[in-house]
Parts: C-alpha cells; structure tokens; sequence
C-alpha cells in the first residue's frame, strides 16, 4: 500500500481479519523517532478525515509552509473510503483505511489524530510506542481514565503532545494568567463561561451519506467493525457514524464537544492547571427528542482544592451566552463579554470589587484595567515547532489530563445521577471524598 491505493481487500485481511480490537491496547516496544536536521521537514500522517479532519489537513498544509515549521502531509486514513480519497487528493499524498498503515512508517514523525472521541486514547498511545509525536484533537480523551493512560504513555515515550483545544494558543488566557499572578483579583473565587447553540436540525445532526455503509460499493464502503474499536459491537447505524457525538458509547456530548474549550484554557489562566475536588453535572433532553443520548442542555459545576470553583453552562437549543470571566476576592477578570469561549478577543478588562478599589486605583491609576493581547503563534505552529524543539507545547499531556478530569467527571456524574470527586493520590474518580482532603474542598496541611 506504499503507492497510496486504498486497497480494500489487503485492508479487511490485515486489519480485520488480524482482530483489530486485541491489538489497540498491547503493548509495543518504544521506538525513538527520526532526528530532523535542521534543513528537514516535518513529515505528518492524519488519521481521521471528516469535517474536522479535513479542516486539520489545510491547516498543517498552510503551517508547513512558514519557514519557522516546514512540514507536509505524506499520509491520510480513515475507515470511510470515500473520506480517505478526499484526504488524500487534497494532500497529494498516500490514503489507506488502516491507521496502522501510518503510523507503522519509518519516516512520519508525528500525526494529527481526529476520529470519534473513543479512538483517542488508544491510537495516541499507540503512535507515541511507535515513535511519532502527536497532536491529538480535542477532547483529549473518552474518559478521564484513558487521559490518565495518554500522560504516562507521554512520560514514558517523551513524546510530544499537544491537545486540539486551539483557543488555548490565543493570547488572552496568557494575558489573565499574568493578571492573576501579578495579584490584580486577590484570592480566585470562581471562574464561569458558557458555549451555547441552537439550530432547527438539532446540534450534531449532520448529513447522511444515504450509500455509505459497510456494503458499500467503492468510494462508499465504512469498515465498521474497525471504526467501532473497542466500543460496543452492534450493526451498523449510520446515525451513529455520522452523528457519532449524540451518543456515549464515542462522545461525552456537550462536555466533550464543546466544554473541553472553556476548561482548556481556565487551566492556563489559573496559572498552574488543577485536578477537580469534587464535580457534579446536570441537565437532560428537553427538545430535541431525536434518539439522541445525550443532554441537549448541561451544567458543569467542579470545585478545586485550592478553593474556587468553575461554573459552565450549555444548551444546544439556546444560543445566549453567559459572560465568560473570572472572580477573585479583590477584583473580576471579564474575559469574554459575549460569552464565545473561541478565537481571539483584542482585550480582556480587570475591575476592582469595593474593598479593594483604593488600592487597585492607586497602583494602576485607573477603576478599569484593559490589557491588549498580541500576536501569538498558532496552535499548529506551536505543535511543530516543539515537534523540532522538544520543547513542551501550549496545551501539553498534563494540562489536557486535568482539563479532562473535570470534564469526564461531569459525564460520568450526569450518567450516575450523583456527585463525584477525584482522588489526586490515586489518580481515581472517587464516590466519596477523598482522605487527603477535609472535606470542603481544600486539602489538609
């Protein structure tokens, strides 16, 4: 398959045939990856080409190009044919409907991972043993136990990753996080945002491609048993391929989908990212009643050790925002007015509470503090230029895992119908609270 054809009958003997669900978690020997000279590109496999894909391709094509990150595409795959050839044709590369195919060749460095949430975790793991840096879509992972799996397979491999959240490479997180650091809020109380839609269809419900399927003839064929992994086996539903994020056995949803780009960049802004204390979600179907399993409407509530809480808000059938900011006990970080935790905003705005306003006016001249914020690089520079540095990159293993904490907890807490906690010595999701803590949230001496 080294000419780039997608060889449907070698693919369903190699990859089926071999069982792929035993091989997605054994264990592999560690493989250091190709040096790069200093003249060398960046050679990228993408692994996954749906919309967010073939967004992903473009991108690192358009990155690749500044002289600061030279790199290039030499391989897609993904298990819908028709989706691998676009890929492919877009990039002037090879295709094959075998992650494996990619990510067992010698001379690709690193590869960009966007499929369903539930292929995360084991294809990350599985191309950091082999070798390869990764930038890994958000969420991070499918559950927080598997994002756990991801940063000690980082450690282990020293490899680089970088989680999809891109927001977290615009300046204004970076900007707060001085803020905080520089005293101007006093004591962190609590942070809020929201990421809220409506449309007529029904959030995820995107097109069907009426021919695809596993008896597909062509450009139409989906291998499912390989899409499905290590999710439960069934026949193939096209809702759930197509529209993958409706339900829990490949998402988490609201929280995984779109809450992951508030609690991403809120753990850069606190200045050192957080495991959660304690974490509740609620919410349910309230209108779009179309099979769905997840909520179209949820809240995220997660207290912190270090005392301060995160409120997140979401419905897929309301588009009006919250303010985005953060409440410290001698001052308030409005870090998005609108609401819209995503791209750039040109300032973020600190105001004094009361108590505090004297001393605020009398250090910084002024009841209202803009700061501007500046041009940063991309997130995919970013990536690639770590990838040739080895330097820790924007949204690092680490930081994803505690963003992911607070995030799979609140599916796990919706699911269940009660509140959970984390336990940060042993690294699990708790039914009680933890014996290192007193109890309220913040941890004994």
């Amino acid at each position: 398959m080294s000419n780039g054809k997608v060889d449907r009958r070698g693919f369903v003997k190699t990859a089926v045939g071999a069982g792929v669900g035993a091989s997605l978690l054994s264990s592999t020997r560690t493989v250091h990856g190709r040096i790069l000279g200093a003249n060398d590109r960046i050679n990228l496999g993408v692994i996954g080409v749906g919309g967010r894909g073939t967004y992903l391709i473009k991108w690192a094509m358009e990155s690749g190009q500044k002289p600061t990150t030279p790199a290039q595409i030499v391989a897609v795959s993904d298990v819908y044919a028709k989706r691998t050839k676009v890929g492919k044709e877009a990039a002037k590369c090879d295709g094959y409907m075998d992650y494996r195919e990619i990510i067992n060749r010698k001379d690709i460095d690193a590869v960009i991972i966007a499929t369903p949430d539930h292929w995360h975790a084991p294809m990350a793991i599985e191309a950091m043993e082999r070798g390869k840096d990764v930038y890994l879509e958000k969420p991070m992972t499918h559950t927080v136990d598997e994002a756990r799996r991801v940063y000690e397979s980082v450690k282990k491999t020293n490899r680089i990753m970088q989680v999809g959240s891109n927001t977290t490479s615009s300046d204004q997180w970076w900007k707060a996080r001085k803020a905080i650091q520089d005293g101007m809020i006093g004591k962190l109380l609590m942070s809020q945002g929201s990421y809220h839609r409506n449309s007529k269809e029904g959030e995820w419900n995107w097109k069907i491609d009426a021919a695809a399927g596993p008896d597909g003839k062509g450009d139409d064929f989906i291998d499912w048993k390989m899409w499905l992994g290590n999710a439960p086996k069934r026949s193939f539903d096209a809702d759930r391929f197509f529209r993958f994020r409706k339900y829990w056995d490949y998402s988490g949803g609201i929280a995984t989908d779109l809450f992951y780009h508030v609690m991403a960049p809120l753990n850069i802004c606190w200045g050192e990212a957080q495991f959660p204390y304690r974490v509740s979600g609620n919410g349910g179907i309230y209108v779009f009643n179309d099979g769905r399993e997840v909520p179209d409407t949820f809240t995220l509530t997660a207290d912190y050790a270090k005392g301060h809480t995160v409120v997140l808000s979401s419905s897929m059938a309301n588009d009006t925002h919250i303010p985005g900011l953060i409440r410290g006990h001698e001052g308030t970080i409005m870090m998005v007015p609108h609401g819209k935790f995503e791209g750039k905003v040109e300032s973020i705005t600190v105001t004094p509470q009361g108590l505090a306003k004297e001393k605020f006016v009398e250090k910084y001249g002024s009841e209202e503090v803009k700061l501007q914020t500046e041009p940063r690089e991309s997130h995919m520079e970013n990536f690639l230029r770590c990838v040739r540095t080895r330097e820790a990159p924007v949204l690092d293993a680490l930081t994803g895992y505690k963003a992911m904490a607070s995030i799979g907890m609140s599916v796990q807490s919706y699911r269940e119908g009660r509140v959970l906690y984390f336990d940060e010595r042993q690294h699990k999701v708790t039914t009680a609270p933890p014996k290192t803590t007193n109890g309220d949230g913040r941890a004994t001496e």
